[in-house]
């Protein structure tokens, strides 16, 4: 993504990916472009000639008060029908290609602010730089590494049917458990092409690709960094993905249990925060051994992960994928090292490269709000001095503290957080939770296939 900063002179800015994907060509429209409560674009296209980075664009609020399904929700805000402007302020760091445009076009990440100049508290990224600038102001720097899980499926154009494992090269569906082969792996080589094609032409890294343990299940590996950088990626990442899928003629999903019968999607995410004077790990001392905050941080997530898990999970079917046993997504929050039965996993490292890997969050996530609120669980562990339970010797099948077994639950265990809610804004927290809740009450209305099937003429 570009180097740029805001400035008059904006095309000359842009980065050495963007040129090379526009080989001098003009560029035609751009994108202002923001995620919303579910971390998908909202935004505005505009002619070139029209775009300006320091001119002032607005958007609605109420674009915040939609359920996933589009449904506007009542709210305990007052004058919430007003529907006032908020700003937005394209931050040209993020300009890169839209590579799967018909024209050459250019695509900018806008922060959202009030028209007092105040960042929007409501804005997933305002809510993920808050929790960075907490840590900064301690001398610390938080480091994170996502990995991106998705289905590769055929379209889905009744949503009565089944999702189904698209046909691959040799004709045949790929069968499921074939982890990391990569003979899985070349069945969707024309999908993966277009992958790297687009993630190259924006100027997107990725470390690894791996054929994960479904039919059609991928997992695409992130380089370590700047976790807004990094939420950004995640962001761009999941356009890319099924835009480069539609190119081939299948769906990309990251729905956390599209399939009954097969693992769910996870972001899992390593979390590691350096010193910022002197970029040394803060989780290892200098003999290579464990540090107090190191311990401090499990300890935070452990008693607060339990209590924001809709902001990692945030929807009904979330729960689908952390509590079928043996689907490899652990329904708890013990920690161990190197146990991919835990939710909180210590991976094998160096002492610089010792972190923690979140195995809790669903791909379905919004990826600013799971990340900031993983971060704000063990800086409140840090800072308050939070002792983990005893690291887990053997498998975790069962566990004293189990997560939420559906929305509704994990809700309650929100509605009473308060350290977390009061770190991550309650304006935010509030708005979030009604948004949950209504979502919640409107798939408890739904009548499903299952039902219509079972017990239509049986009951």
């Amino acid at each position: 993504m570009s180097s740029a900063n805001n400035s008059t002179n904006w095309q000359d800015g842009l980065s050495d990916e963007f040129e090379a994907y526009a080989k001098d060509r003009k560029i035609d429209g751009v994108e202002c472009i923001i995620p919303d409560l579910v971390g998908t674009s909202r935004g505005k296209t505009m002619p070139t000639n029209k775009f300006d980075p320091d001119a002032e664009m607005a958007l609605p609020i109420s674009l915040f008060y939609q359920t996933i399904s589009g449904e506007y929700v009542d709210m305990n805000i007052e004058n919430q029908w007003l529907e006032k402007d908020i700003l937005l302020r394209p931050d040209m760091t993020t300009a890169c290609a839209i590579p799967w445009a018909d024209d050459v076009s250019l695509q900018v990440i806008c922060d959202m602010f009030n028209r007092d100049g105040s960042p929007l508290a409501i804005a997933p990224r305002t809510i993920l730089k808050n929790v960075l600038q907490a840590y900064a102001d301690k001398g610390w720097k938080p480091v994170v590494a996502p990995e991106l899980e998705f289905y590769l499926t055929t379209p889905n154009l009744d949503p009565n049917d089944p999702i189904e494992t698209p046909v691959g090269r040799t004709g045949r569906k790929v069968p499921s458990r074939q982890v990391y082969s990569m003979v899985a792996v070349d069945e969707y080589g024309p999908v993966i092409d277009t992958i790297y094609s687009y993630a190259e032409q924006q100027g997107l890294p990725i470390d690894t690709l791996i054929q994960e343990g479904g039919a059609g299940q991928i997992e695409i590996n992130l380089m370590h960094g700047d976790p807004l950088h990094l939420a950004d990626q995640v962001f761009y990442f999941k356009r890319t993905i099924r835009e480069a899928a539609l190119k081939n003629n299948v769906f990309a999903t990251f729905m956390a249990k599209p399939k009954r019968d097969e693992p769910g999607s996870a972001m899992h995410v390593h979390q590691s925060v350096v010193d910022i004077e002197t970029g040394q790990n803060i989780f290892s001392n200098a003999d290579g051994s464990q540090t107090d905050l190191f311990h401090w941080f499990i300890g935070g997530s452990q008693k607060h992960l339990l209590e924001i898990v809709p902001l990692l999970a945030p929807y009904v079917n979330s729960y689908r994928r952390i509590t079928v046993d043996g689907q490899s997504a652990p329904a708890n929050l013990e920690w161990a090292t190197d146990n991919r039965t835990t939710g909180l996993r210590v991976p094998h490292s160096a002492p610089a490269a010792r972190r923690l890997e979140n195995r809790v969050i669903g791909m379905d996530c919004n990826p600013y709000i799971a990340i900031a609120a993983s971060l704000a669980c063990g800086y409140l562990g840090m800072i308050n001095k939070v002792e983990p339970r005893p690291e887990a010797t053997k498998e975790v099948w069962e566990a004293e503290v189990p997560l939420p077994a559906s929305l509704r639950e994990a809700l309650e265990y929100f509605e009473e957080a308060t350290d977390i809610r009061s770190f991550l804004g309650e304006e935010f927290c509030q708005l979030y939770e009604q948004i949950k809740q209504a979502e919640n009450e409107e798939y408890q209305r739904e009548i499903s296939p299952w039902e219509r099937r079972h017990l239509l003429l049986n009951v």
